[in-house]
């Protein structure tokens, strides 16, 4: 059984998490789409059938949560590894996906970087290595959505207490690290058939996944279509949630035009957030 946090009103929108899999990591985003959608969310899991992750078994963990509310379809929505996953629901279930929202995910040709692949391999010996890494990785990103350090040890101390209220197990998320290296992004991508909306941070800032394998969905998803989140890199869906929300939130208002008449439930009077 899948545990689903649920928060908000208006179009139904399922948000799928990123690599480490608790959903909370991605909690600014969760509470910045829940003043314009029906937020669904959840949190990544081994598949139930082999005892390990990957794509296909994550994204039918998108189907239990619209199954569990009722909800035939949704806008879907997935960021950096959960991207992948959102992706794949698309291609798969056409008719239960009502527009597709890609951040930041790994795109076409994408692959673990040497090192990492070793890290994948032993991840309960290198794990602590990686995360060692991170605030190299991340400094840039940082400096340029929060040029305040009051601001940035704000946000880092909120990070670090995500991390201490949710757990999560690196043997898992190498294993969809392993899994995703493997998986067929490209395929995926020429059977989506909904709107779809790819975003990216700053080329020069995503210092995790760079922005020109998330701009490959553009390339193979017909129609899709491209927003930059200034400031921002890998990360910018917690850094400027608002900004991800509204950009989010205008995009499916453009698409609702060609739809019937209360198709996606649209509050009224709804306005849009400080960026």
């Amino acid at each position: 059984m899948i545990e689903v946090k649920e928060l908000g009103d208006g179009p139904a929108l399922v948000l799928v998490p990123i690599l480490n899999g608790p959903w909370q990591y991605l909690g600014p985003a969760v509470d910045a789409l829940a003043r314009r959608f029906r937020v669904m969310t959840f949190s990544l899991g081994p598949s139930a059938k082999n005892g390990h992750s990957d794509v296909a078994a994550d994204a039918v963990r998108v189907a239990h949560v619209l199954d569990s509310r009722g909800i035939e379809r949704a806008i879907v929505c997935g960021v950096s590894y959960g991207g992948v996953v959102a992706t794949h629901f698309a291609a798969s279930q056409p008719s239960r996906t009502e527009a597709l929202v890609i951040a930041s995910s790994p795109g076409a040709g994408w692959h673990l970087k040497p090192r990492h692949e070793v890290y994948a391999r032993w991840p309960l010996v290198f794990g602590p290595a990686f995360f060692a890494e991170s605030p190299f990785r991340v400094r840039p990103e940082l400096a340029a959505a929060f040029p305040s350090l009051r601001d940035r040890l704000k946000f880092a101390r909120r990070q670090l207490g995500t991390a201490v209220r949710a757990p999560f197990s690196l043997p898992a998320m190498a294993a969809r690290a392993v899994a995703l290296g493997s998986h067929d992004i490209v395929a995926d991508c020429r059977r989506v058939t909904a709107r779809t909306l790819v975003v990216t941070g700053e080329p020069g800032l995503d210092r995790v996944v760079p922005v020109e394998s998330t701009a490959t969905y553009l390339q193979f998803i017909a129609g899709a279509q491209s927003f930059v989140l200034e400031r921002t890199g890998h990360f910018g869906t917690i850094t400027r949630p608002e900004a991800f929300a509204d950009a989010v939130y205008e995009f499916v208002v453009a698409g609702a035009a060609s739809l019937p008449r209360g198709a996606l439930n649209l509050p009224k009077g709804s306005r849009m957030g400080a960026a």
